[in-house]
């Protein structure tokens, strides 16, 4: 199990067979008899499916499915590290000899990650390409780095070594090597924007289920939608039911890319600050106002781990989190707004 498998829309995570396949290249399902109306529309992209999910008698859902779909196309262009022509990997190439301007809203996201950078004391970090590299995550093919590559990889990594310059327009890179991943909040930053097509009360929008954004209600008389969340080592179980409404929602784990090193496992999430990949977590699910927010947050948490995500939880009411120790039994903790959205299961 990755990432991208924890969150499940909750009615219909009771029939996963048939309900949680994906429609082709946009095209609609229906939820089976007994579930609520809804229409769903899916499509391949960052590398996991993307699906837009609608009230039966939505009007127009075609055409707002599509629009939202075609928008998380484009951005997936823009955003990828896995294609040379894209604006991140043009930028990673040249922003290290000179400023290289770029499109507002991508100087818009990455100020964004700066200010998510600081607010965390540097968990979440989108400088960290060299690093994925080096740890060889960025082809699934993790190995532990000798001291020297992991020496040498600390002084390419930093959001303090990236200049923003917000008159011109523009991107600099102080140090040589720099590059940016923008995998740990590129699906909720796209499904906020793809949201901002769909013209609708009720809508829930996700990118692999890792990344949800819920708008509205799921039927007339639900308070919002409801979303499973599962036990990382256990798929089969639901730990807890969600009620999302208005939010933002994502999920972090390294149950599924990891390797295991003198008895020690090893997973892609890893901590800018030390360089190392983090530990002590299953998995860390976020509530917040953006589907962007909660995608950066799930990473730090998972990161900060239980006592320092609590504290920043404290600081941000708005903020909610679900985290799954490591430890037997697998502690669940409910902390900040989460306490009024989670139901948890016995």
């Amino acid at each position: 199990m990755n990432r991208r498998q924890f969150l499940h829309p909750r009615r219909l995570a009771n029939v996963a067979g048939p309900v949680l396949g994906v429609a082709a290249e946009g095209e609609p399902t229906e939820a089976s008899t007994g579930d609520p109306a809804i229409l769903r529309f899916g499509r391949r992209a960052m590398a996991t499916t993307f699906e837009v999910i609608l009230p039966f008698e939505t009007p127009s859902s075609h055409d707002l499915a599509q629009a939202a779909l075609d928008e998380i196309d484009r951005l997936e262009a823009q955003l990828t590290v896995f294609r040379d022509s894209s604006e991140v990997c043009r930028l990673n190439a040249r922003a290290a000899d000179h400023p290289v301007r770029v499109e507002q809203n991508l100087l818009d996201l990455l100020a964004l990650a700066a200010q998510f950078h600081g607010d965390t004391d540097g968990a979440f970090d989108v400088s960290v390409g060299a690093l994925i590299k080096t740890w060889g995550f960025f082809r699934r093919e993790g190995r532990v780095p000798t001291p020297r590559e992991l020496a040498a990889v600390r002084e390419r990594i930093g959001m303090n070594h990236v200049v923003l310059d917000s008159q011109r327009q523009t991107v600099f890179f102080q140090r040589p090597g720099l590059e940016i991943n923008l995998g740990s909040i590129g699906k909720g930053y796209t499904l906020d924007r793809a949201a901002q097509l769909v013209d609708t009360p009720n809508v829930l929008l996700h990118g692999g289920h890792s990344s949800v954004l819920a708008r509205g209600n799921e039927t007339s008389t639900a308070a919002g939608w409801s979303i499973g969340l599962t036990d990382p080592e256990r798929p089969q179980c639901r730990r807890a039911v969600v009620r999302l409404r208005n939010r933002g929602m994502a999920t972090s784990a390294a149950t599924f890319q990891f390797f295991e090193h003198e008895g020690r496992k090893l997973g892609h999430i890893l901590d800018p600050r030390t360089a190392w990949p983090a530990e002590g977590m299953l998995s860390a699910t976020v509530t917040a106002p953006t589907a962007a927010l909660a995608d950066a947050l799930a990473t730090a948490f998972f990161i900060l781990g239980i006592e320092k995500s609590r504290e920043y939880c404290d600081r941000h009411p708005e903020i909610g989190a679900v985290l799954i120790a490591a430890d037997s039994p697998h502690r669940l903790m409910v902390l900040g707004r989460a306490a009024e959205e989670v139901e948890i299961l016995r």
